[in-house]
This record gives C-alpha cells, sequence and structure tokens, in this order.
C-alpha cells in the first residue's frame, strides 16, 4: 500500500513563488487500478512525479509498504525506482538508434530480467523487434515503452497522459493492452488523464483542482476500453 500523508510541493522563489501541491492525503491499494484527473496546471502530473520518487517533495510523507521515500538519500531513491517504480510517459522517451529489442532489454536489463521477449509478444510487437522507433507508428512505440517499463518487473507502474498523443483506436487499443497486463501481472497501476471518460475504467478516481484533490470514489463495475466513449 502507498500511503501519502499532507503533501507540499512548491515551485519557484520569492513573489513568483507557487504551490502546486497544498497537502494531499491519499491511499493507493495494492493492486488497485487508480485514475488521477484534472484540468491542465490541477497539480496531476506532479503528484504523479513526486509519489513516483521522480521529484521531491517539500513536505510531507509518501510510504511505500510504511518506507517514506521522502527521507531517502539520491541513491536510495534511485535504487528505489530502480526496483519499484515503471513509468510510461505520453511522449515515449524511446533511444532512436535502439531496436524494439533492445529499448525493452534497457528496463529488463535492471532487474536482471532475461525473459523480456514475452513482453514484447504480449504487446504485440514480435514480428517488429528488430525494427527502429522512426519505423514504427505511434500506438506502437506507446506499446514499446508499456514493454520497456513493465520488463522492469515493477510493483506500481505510473502512466502520465499515455493515450494523449494516440488516436481514439489506437489510444483504446494500448488501455486495452494494458488493463489486460496489469490483471495478468498483479502491479498497481496509477494513471493521469484529462480523458474523463477513461476514468471509467479505474477502480479508484482522483479529481484535482488548483492543487487538491476535490473528489474521490470507486468504481463498482470498471469498463473496458472498448466501452467507454472518447
Amino acid at each position: 500500500m502507498i500511503q501519502i500523508k499532507n503533501l507540499h510541493k512548491f515551485y519557484g522563489t520569492g513573489e513568483s513563488r507557487s504551490e502546486a501541491l497544498k497537502g494531499i492525503s491519499l491511499e493507493i491499494k495494492d493492486r488497485d487500478f487508480m485514475v488521477i484527473l484534472g484540468a491542465s496546471g490541477s497539480g496531476k502530473s506532479t503528484l504523479l512525479n513526486v509519489i513516483s520518487g521522480l521529484e521531491p517533495t517539500d513536505a510531507g510523507t509518501v510510504c511505500y509498504n510504511g518506507k517514506n521515500i521522502c527521507e531517502m538519500n539520491d541513491r536510495e531513491i534511485t535504487l528505489f525506482r530502480k526496483n519499484a517504480i515503471g513509468y510510461v510517459f505520453q511522449q515515449y522517451f524511446l533511444l532512436p538508434n535502439l531496436t524494439v529489442d533492445k529499448n525493452v532489454k534497457m528496463g529488463a536489463d535492471l532487474a536482471k530480467n532475461k525473459d523480456y521477449g514475452s513482453l514484447i509478444e504480449a504487446v504485440g510487437l514480435a514480428e517488429k523487434s528488430k525494427k527502429y522507433p522512426h519505423e514504427l507508428s505511434g500506438g506502437e512505440q506507446q506499446r514499446v515503452s508499456v514493454a520497456r517499463a513493465l520488463a522492469k518487473q515493477p510493483s506500481v507502474l505510473y502512466l502520465d497522459e499515455p493515450t494523449g498523443a494516440l488516436d481514439e483506436a489506437t489510444g483504446r487499443m494500448v488501455l486495452d493492452l494494458i488493463c489486460k497486463l496489469q490483471k495478468e501481472l498483479g502491479f498497481t497501476m496509477v494513471m493521469v488523464t484529462h480523458n474523463q471518460n477513461i476514468a471509467e475504467m479505474a477502480d479508484t478516481v482522483i479529481s484535482m483542482n488548483s492543487g487538491k484533490i476535490v473528489k474521490q470514489y470507486q468504481n463498482s463495475n470498471p469498463k473496458s476500453a472498448y466501452q467507454i466513449a472518447w
């Protein structure tokens, strides 16, 4: 379980200083699929970056099974993220000079995972494992980034607008794939999105505005990627 208490995050100094997170408290259960909604500037991506260890917090705690990552030094937080966290970005961030196989292997090597080929197959890219990113569609590149993140065998997968650069058909396909892999592999998943329809797929939904959580609820019957509106 991830327990977040009284989280504050500031940017800037002096008169330009602004508070991006204003005392956020939240619990994320193991194997939960949580969606965080909010308009641009609401603090949702900042929250994702802080609780995943990408950015430090200014106040508050983020505890993974009782261990507070806010107290970790640089070496400890790097090791924590290497061992426990997977991250999928909107813009893929694949290395252009590496093939599909080699991009996914980068994640696998961090966990000494030699069976990463099964993930490439699971995301439907076995026949394109020797292709380079520029030879793939946007949806295929995003599937590579998902496979790379999961090749680390993380306990928590964070996703920041993973369908933001995709068309509807490709976005649905990627979401369907991610949810199937979550059920199969059993990791916790936290996704930031501006698409409120995607919230219908989640177990838990958080809505943010101006650095605060303004609403939280559970879905009793989450929908599939092909059941939601777009």
